[in-house]
């Protein structure tokens, strides 16, 4: 039987400037999954990388050294990394599955974004086959949980996302907005997110730049703003009072040394810089020039814990809700895997019973049709009422008594399950 197992870290575990480094975009993430595969055999594998994350969870015969798996990939020494790592494993990995798709285990409580890139690793592993009847079921569940908790509490009311929070952060900067130049360099879903939340504010200008032209004027047309290319990147800087990054680049798209120029050409002017992107768009050396305010993801947890404030309400409902849907999975999820070894049981055991009623039949030649069909039927639902009570225990029997594992050995043991040659004695 499979073990189930996360291994992974997050915003609360590890500082960005190692998150980075351990994270994956969408070609690096299916790469590292054929290869997990490669190596792992016919374990399961969903690969999870967003900006506050990275998991790996996955279904495998033996625990895989994932660990090593991830040192390995990026070239980072293991030791650099594994005090940060958490493992949970089978119940434990579950609840915490179900916590991070339905925004509990965020950065920013409720925010929506998290049930949709869960939704998209379990997609990316399925298009690789790297998931199979452990996690396709596990995920399927999660994803359905985190809509359900969106659904029936109020934990995603309100401005709640990486992208609002860093809008809301800006306006603790500035008093108003009408004078002053915006720049949002990206044109992704965080993007858009933030494009919108600023373009309610009425900024003098908004500006747009993406590596795709055609992005950039879809935005600019969207949000009443204004394309502007990427090769004229510095010139864009040199105007500006704020600035958005959100890109998926591997590498910083503004280095000390280049704004150092834009600084200069600015005059020095005061501009505020808010990178959300994960790498980092922006070096994190230009904010240590004379009037650049450089914020990145994890400065924005001062704002994002003051939206946990008056909604413990709705943390309680949700973690009621989670509670109660690992409950179910677990003991759906012991029923499949059980099933095969009851089935197993109920025929060995009807088979039994019908060699000993051909036995019987056998010294009774006079007996009619109507009476073998009776002691057919009747051996059938003795073995059925035999076997009622120990079978509905072991469905019902939950982690804390023995996992399902222990449960179908014993099975096998004690009813010889393994044993398709054994009958009864005559």
């Amino acid at each position: 039987m499979r073990n189930m197992t996360l291994l992974g870290l997050n915003h609360t575990t590890a500082p960005l400037a190692l998150r980075e480094r351990l994270s994956f975009n969408a070609e690096q993430r299916a790469a590292a999954l054929t290869a997990f595969r490669q190596r792992f055999g016919q374990s399961e594998a969903v690969l999870l990388s967003t900006c506050n994350r990275v998991e790996i969870y996955t279904a495998s015969d033996e625990a895989p050294a994932i660990a090593e798996f991830l040192a390995e990939f990026h070239s980072i020494p293991l030791e650099e990394f594994q005090p940060l790592l958490y493992q949970k494993t089978d119940r434990a990995m579950i609840e915490h599955l179900f916590s991070v798709a339905s925004s509990l285990d965020s950065m920013v409580l409720g925010e929506t974004q998290i049930l949709g890139q869960v939704r998209e690793a379990y997609e990316s592993a399925r298009e690789l086959s790297c998931v199979g009847n452990i996690l396709h079921p596990l995920f399927q569940r999660a994803i359905s949980v985190g809509k359900q908790v969106m659904h029936q509490t109020a934990l995603a009311e309100g401005r709640l996302s990486i992208a609002s929070v860093a809008v809301d952060f800006a306006g603790r900067i500035f008093d108003h907005f009408h004078d002053k130049t915006v720049l949002s360099i990206g044109a992704g879903k965080m993007a858009n997110l933030v494009l919108r939340s600023f373009a309610a504010l009425s900024p003098g200008k908004l500006l747009i730049a993406n590596r795709d032209p055609a992005k950039a004027a879809a935005l600019a047309e969207k949000f009443n703003g204004a394309a502007t290319p990427m090769d004229q990147l510095d010139q864009a800087l040199s105007q500006v009072d704020i600035v958005i990054t959100s890109t998926g680049s591997a590498k910083p798209i503004i280095t000390a040394a280049s704004f150092a120029t834009v600084h200069r050409r600015r005059r020095f002017r005061p501009i505020f810089l808010i990178d959300i992107a994960l790498p980092r768009d922006i070096d994190p050396a230009v904010g240590m020039l004379e009037n650049v305010y450089l914020y990145n993801i994890d400065d924005l947890q001062q704002a994002v814990s003051q939206s946990l404030n008056g909604r413990v309400a709705e943390v309680d409902q949700a973690k009621k809700i989670i509670a109660a849907a690992v409950d179910q999975y677990i003991r759906s999820h012991r029923v499949r895997e059980l099933g095969p070894a009851i089935d197993q049981l109920y025929k060995r055991y009807h088979e039994l019973a019908q060699e000993e009623v051909s036995r019987t039949l056998a010294k009774l030649p006079n007996i009619g049709e109507a009476e073998r069909e009776h002691l057919q039927d009747l051996a059938r639902r003795i073995v059925n009422k035999f076997l009622h009570d120990p079978v509905h225990a072991l469905r019902q029997a939950d982690d804390a008594h023995a996992p399902a594992t222990q449960y179908i050995h014993a099975m096998e043991q004690l009813f010889k399950l393994t044993d398709g040659d054994q009958t009864g004695s005559s």
